[in-house]
């Protein structure tokens, strides 16, 4: 058996209810920041500005894999729908925005994103490991016979 395959296996058997709740609110909360990002497309842009490394990609095309990524990965995370893929799809997004974004701020400045982005990483790996759980649409996918 693969690492992968014994990873899902145990993620799926030590996976408490109450943490679907939690899925479904961190994907929401991508979601409504995927909204956000739209409405507000130059500030993001602006924001991967300010960073040297990121100032030699195109922006344009990173800013819509970002909103992309936030709507439709956001989306999925919330409903329980591949939820290792999409996490894994936010992953490099997270890393991004602390690393080049929000860590050029400090940790300590007034009304820092830093903390969010954090928790929000550390919450999308963890789902990758455990999975979708019990009150996902994966699971109800599982108890559907095959035709």
């Amino acid at each position: 058996m693969s690492l992968i395959q014994n990873i899902e296996r145990w993620g799926e058997a030590h996976h408490p209810k109450w943490l679907d709740l939690v899925r479904a609110v961190l994907g929401f909360f991508l979601f409504l920041k995927g909204v956000d990002f739209i409405n507000n497309m130059e500030v993001l842009t602006a924001m991967m500005a300010k960073s040297d490394f990121l100032g030699s990609l195109s922006l344009g095309l990173l800013a819509h894999y970002v909103v992309l990524g936030h709507l439709v990965g956001g989306a999925m995370i919330a409903a329980g729908l591949l939820t290792r893929l999409a996490c894994l799809v936010q992953i490099p997004i997270l890393a991004g925005a602390i690393l080049f974004v929000n860590a050029s701020a400090g940790i300590l400045a007034p009304y820092s994103a830093l903390w969010i982005s954090v928790i929000v990483l550390a919450l999308l790996i963890y789902f990758v490991i455990i999975g979708s759980g019990p009150l996902s649409v994966d699971e109800w996918m599982r108890g559907q016979p095959l035709k």
